[in-house]
């Protein structure tokens, strides 16, 4: 392909510079390593012989890794298609995701980068001393708003044109999407929370008009939601941490006053956001109970902000290209949405939207820099070889492969169900399973994203260290997954929620479902191990949640990670060897599922039989962190 500066007096980093497309006979060249690669290797050994006066162009010896159509080179994601999607819902969802492959690479991945070297600028006063309170952004954030639209990035959806799989369509489009998007898959995630409540709440005449704008695909319309929760005292402590109250105007709206710690995508259009109403005593209720659910513009018609001052930009370690604010709300306009006091009730369908984004986001940086790290051993020399031919080397590799694999088909898993669930064809253990799966996917890959993409990075040595090179964004891009939208232990506390909620019942539902999976493999010599393992893992899970009644609700605590982790493994353990036994598996797909299979499935039965969820255990926990700090 043919590289070029991508703009006069600035050059991109190697890994985000603008080629032109490649054919797609180049593409299946490279995924196959057919001829082209081969004489790519050997010009390579034979540049890196050569002294280095004779040569009549430079070779460099960091090689830069170049990849092709997302899409078409993604393996695993075409192979799930292919086996779930009806044959005219195929034809029509491959054309387009090829389309937007190429689109991502010629035109989305320059205008990502921009935004990265361009991050937002907070100016607060005017020339004149005037206060404006202007969140400056790049063009090409701008830009990127308007692809969203244009892609229906948010409104594929909602049109429901693939009934039950338009769900799919779209989280697979933003899967391809958010490791060139610059950062603005994080507002992305939270305008389809707010269209997701809005909805819930059966679009009612004062919100239809947003409800319209924020699944436009109409870049002149589109608008982007944030979802202000976060406050001084509490991120996902909410019924503790919110301090903001709304107080009832004469003509049915209300005007907030507080302070929001933390604001993802200040510049957007519209909000969704908590408070606790004033009563006629002047007085709120604490507690969850006393949260109310409202939205609100974040400017008015004359393009003023809404009785919202900004305080300032927060300085992160990534997500930079994304403008993070501290806002007061001075008497700012809202409407309430919920019942009050149920605010807390309807903003979870935004949560359960905005961690299934978080997923996406999650496997999609692994997905990517695994991509880059693959490719980088088809072209880097280490003594005397490339580093493809280094069976250590190869081994680290595959090893995220599996891991970045387990963590798709968990994503598609729960796409999946949403999609059923959103189209009325959802039975009760299906949404059971949904409630389930959605905490445990989302901690689970935000763990395996942090530790998959700082292993690439070190695939590349030095050069995986450097700026310049782009790998360092998607790393600090990745660290945050596991903490947006809940932390680990907050979401292991969710998923006991969850079990208790159902009176158990969730739970038989995951071990029927997973016994169903490995059934579909029990003709299948290659698999026959991996689904005795698996079987094993589940039979020692049934005696541990057997035992869980009978111990207490501190055991269950400190147990609660290693359970989620535990589930998280036997799912996706089981959705791998589902995909492994369908009759046109590669070997690759059989490979990846024992490999799964060879790790410990259910720490939690591990961790119980050591005794560490035992009370003396945790009173030890608190001696071994604070020995020796003052009281």
């Amino acid at each position: 392909a043919t590289c070029k500066p991508w703009q006069s007096g600035r050059f991109l980093p190697r890994v985000w510079e603008t080629c032109q497309p490649p054919s797609r006979k180049a593409i299946s060249m490279t995924v196959g390593q057919g001829q082209q690669v081969g004489t790519q290797e050997k010009q390579v050994l034979e540049d890196r012989e050569m002294p280095l006066a004779r040569r009549e162009t430079e070779t460099l010896f960091q090689e830069q890794p170049q990849t092709g159509n997302q899409y078409l080179e993604d393996a695993l994601l075409r192979s799930y298609l292919k086996t779930h999607l009806p044959p005219k819902v195929l034809q029509e969802v491959n054309q387009d995701l090829e389309r937007f492959g190429n689109h991502l690479l010629t035109k989305i991945k320059p205008l990502g980068w921009e935004c990265e070297l361009n991050p937002p600028v907070f100016r607060q006063y005017d020339a004149w001393g005037q206060r404006v309170d202007h969140i400056v952004t790049c063009s090409a954030w701008r830009r990127m708003k308007e692809i969203a639209a244009e892609e229906g990035l948010i409104a594929e959806a909602y049109e429901r044109r693939y009934s039950n799989w338009s769900r799919l369509h779209q989280a697979i489009k933003l899967y391809l999407f958010s490791s060139s998007s610059g950062g603005f898959n994080c507002p992305l995630a939270m305008t389809d929370g707010a269209a997701k409540v809005i909805e819930s709440l059966g679009i009612p005449g004062s919100l239809k008009n947003a409800f319209d704008h924020l699944t436009s695909r109409d870049p002149k319309k589109f608008w982007t939601s944030g979802q202000w929760m976060t406050e001084r005292r509490g991120g996902s402590d909410v019924a503790n941490g919110t301090e903001t109250v709304a107080r009832k105007q004469p003509d049915g709206t209300y005007r907030l006053y507080g302070f929001k710690w933390f604001t993802s995508a200040a510049d957007s259009d519209v909000t969704l956001t908590l408070a606790r109403v004033v009563d006629a005593e002047g007085q709120v209720k604490q507690g969850s109970s006393g949260l109310s659910l409202f939205f609100l513009k974040v400017r008015d018609e004359e393009g003023k902000l809404n009785s919202i001052q900004v305080q300032r930009l927060k300085d992160k370690l990534g997500t930079r290209q994304m403008a993070t604010a501290e806002l007061w709300l001075d008497g700012a306009k809202a409407e309430l949405i919920s019942a009050e006091g149920r605010g807390v009730a309807a903003i979870s369908n935004m949560l359960n939207i905005t961690r299934i984004h978080n997923v996406i986001g999650a496997v999609a940086s692994m997905r990517r820099m695994i991509s880059l790290s693959r490719e980088y051993a088809r072209r880097r020399v280490a003594f005397g070889k490339l580093l493809k031919d280094h069976p250590l080397h190869m081994q680290t590799i595959a090893r995220m492969e599996v891991q970045t694999r387990g963590a798709f088909l968990l994503l598609m898993e729960i796409v999946r169900l949403l999609g059923l669930v959103e189209t009325n064809m959802a039975s009760e253990q299906d949404q059971l399973l949904l409630r389930l799966l959605i905490p445990v996917a989302k901690l689970y890959t935000g763990k395996q994203a942090s530790a998959v993409v700082i292993e690439a990075m070190e695939s590349f040595g030095g050069q995986g260290y450097m700026e310049d090179t782009g790998l360092p964004v998607i790393v600090r891009d990745t660290l945050v997954l596991s903490i947006w939208e809940g932390t680990t232990n907050i979401l292991s506390l969710d998923v006991l929620r969850s079990l208790t909620k159902s009176q158990g019942q969730v739970m038989a539902v995951f071990f029927s479902t997973v016994q169903k999976k490995l059934e579909l493999a029990s003709s299948t010599a290659k698999l026959e191990p991996a689904v005795k393992q698996m079987r094993d893992a589940i039979s020692i899970l049934v005696q541990v949640t057997q035992a869980a009644g009978s111990k207490g609700a501190a055991t269950m605590e400190l147990a609660a990670r290693d359970f989620s982790y535990t589930l998280a493994r036997i799912y996706a353990g089981a959705l791998l060897i589902e995909h492994a036994a369908r009759p046109d598996a590669s070997s690759t797909d059989i490979s990846a599922a024992r490999r799964w299979c060879n790790q410990e499935l259910c720490p939690v039965a591990t961790e119980l039989g050591n005794g560490s969820y035992e009370a003396e255990e945790a009173l030890a926990d608190s001696a071994l962190v604070y020995e020796g700090s003052p009281a």
